[in-house]
């Protein structure tokens, strides 16, 4: 075969490739094999015409365009390896010329992955991140603690405050009519918490378990029920209890109830110190894999990145998503139907950021071509094997799901990310709070 690529644009072109006569033939005989079950000639039994037959009845140019699809497949791939190019999106199609007894010549107009050129990818300057633990961190650790520990009280007698819990009934009304999903009756709602409407927690602070209140709000104007968006409305309020929070004593005994491996609250207080650490480390590599990573790319310059590797990606993200819901229950009509969004609107969420992503992977798989990296079957084993113990598969399982080269490539891209983070240099001080000690 000879294959011939020709750029038409920054990444699309044409590729013209021919088909030999010999394989023109073995597509015949196939595209004729499968065709003749269904042919009907007088004189012979359904599916029993000979082949010099049915082409003096209909022409040998009758199979010619299912030859054509059983050959192109083929065709196609092997001049696109001849032609060393990378398609991101399915080719157009156009017969040049199918002459009887000539080689076929058809060509295709393909978009293509881009060319990178790398810019500066090692040795990335990066802000220093703060990993030193202070004593207002494991305060408002123990805070935390405490909160989740907390038990509700009754305020006898005394007006609610946010913070506190009361016990209500409410009744919902738009222009004197009740509306649905306005009603609810011993509904347990945390002051200032934000969960009602903006306006609705803020007008029972300061009454007491017993008293009625009508709470008076307006509905945004984005709110999900479009026939109560931007509408004024009345509850009406019936407080049957207030409840406070009561914090346990910060005590030994606390530490022991909020964590068995320890005796002492000297004891959780350094526990919990150490966790800090370990969190504040991991999230200052992760800040530091951002920032570098980002350097990079943005010192690399991408070309007109075809829309067919946008819209993938899209595809692939909102794929990924809904694959999370449904492994909590949620399918996504169900999904689509709770958040009151469509198809298109999940869409948008991830276009957002696809040029981004995808010019980020380019970089990267450019990235793994100029340093050679190359992994080996020890990576690719350790790969499934952290594969299978993340989703719960077996290893085999995760081996016929993905393909080696799969692997390899996802690998091969880590590899690349270490390497970018593994060598920037943290080039500023870190911020020292140390009045906050």
């Amino acid at each position: 075969m000879s294959a011939k690529w020709e750029k038409k644009g920054t990444n699309d072109g044409e590729l013209t490739f021919e088909i030999s006569a010999d394989k023109i033939s073995e597509g015949l005989d196939k595209a004729f094999n499968r065709n003749k079950k269904n042919i009907s000639v007088p004189g012979f039994r359904k599916g029993k015409v000979s082949r010099q037959v049915f082409n003096k009845m209909y022409g040998e140019e009758s199979l010619y365009e299912d030859a054509l699809n059983i050959l192109l497949p083929e065709a196609y791939s092997a001049a696109v390896t001849e032609a060393a190019i990378e398609p991101v999106d399915q080719p157009q199609i156009n017969v040049e010329s199918m002459e009887k007894g000539k080689d076929w010549v058809i060509k295709a107009v393909v978009s293509v992955k881009p060319e990178v050129k790398l810019g500066e990818y090692k040795g990335l300057s990066v802000p220093k991140q703060n990993t030193r633990v202070y004593q207002k961190d494991i305060e408002a650790e123990l805070e935390k603690r405490r909160e989740q520990q907390a038990e509700l009280v009754l305020k006898e007698d005394k007006a609610a405050e946010n913070g506190d819990t009361v016990v209500i009934d409410f009744d919902g009304y738009v222009d004197d009519k009740q509306f649905d999903g306005g009603k609810a009756d011993n509904y347990s709602l945390e002051l200032g918490s934000g969960s009602f409407i903006p306006g609705f927690e803020d007008q029972l602070v300061g009454h007491k378990a017993g008293e009625d209140v009508d709470v008076k709000v307006t509905f945004p104007e984005n709110y999900q029920a479009e026939e109560l968006a931007g509408k004024d409305a009345i509850f009406k309020v019936k407080i049957h209890e207030v409840k406070a929070k009561e914090l346990p004593e910060l005590d030994d005994e606390f530490a022991k109830d909020v964590d068995e491996d320890v005796d002492t609250l000297d004891e959780l207080k350094d526990k919990i110190k150490e966790q800090l650490k370990e969190d504040k480390k991991a999230a200052a590599h992760d800040a530091i894999e951002d920032a570098a990573l980002s350097e990079a790319v943005d010192n690399a310059e991408v070309k007109d990145i075809p829309q067919a590797m946008m819209d993938e990606d899209i595809q692939r993200q909102m794929d990924q998503y809904l694959a999370g819901m449904q492994q909590q229950g949620i399918n996504a009509q169900m999904y689509f139907q709770l958040t009151g969004t469509t198809e298109d609107d999940l869409k948008k969420q991830f276009a957002d950021g696809a040029e981004n992503r995808v010019k980020t992977n380019l970089v990267l798989e450019a990235i793994v071509a100029a340093e050679k990296i190359e992994p080996s079957e020890e990576d690719v084993a350790a790969e499934v094997k952290d594969l299978a113990q993340q989703y719960g598969m077996e290893e085999t399982a995760v081996r016929n799901a993905l393909t080696d080269d799969m692997l390899k490539h996802d690998i091969a891209i880590k590899k690349a990310v270490d390497m970018i983070v593994d060598s920037a240099k943290q080039d500023s001080k870190a911020k020292d709070d140390s009045e906050d000690k």
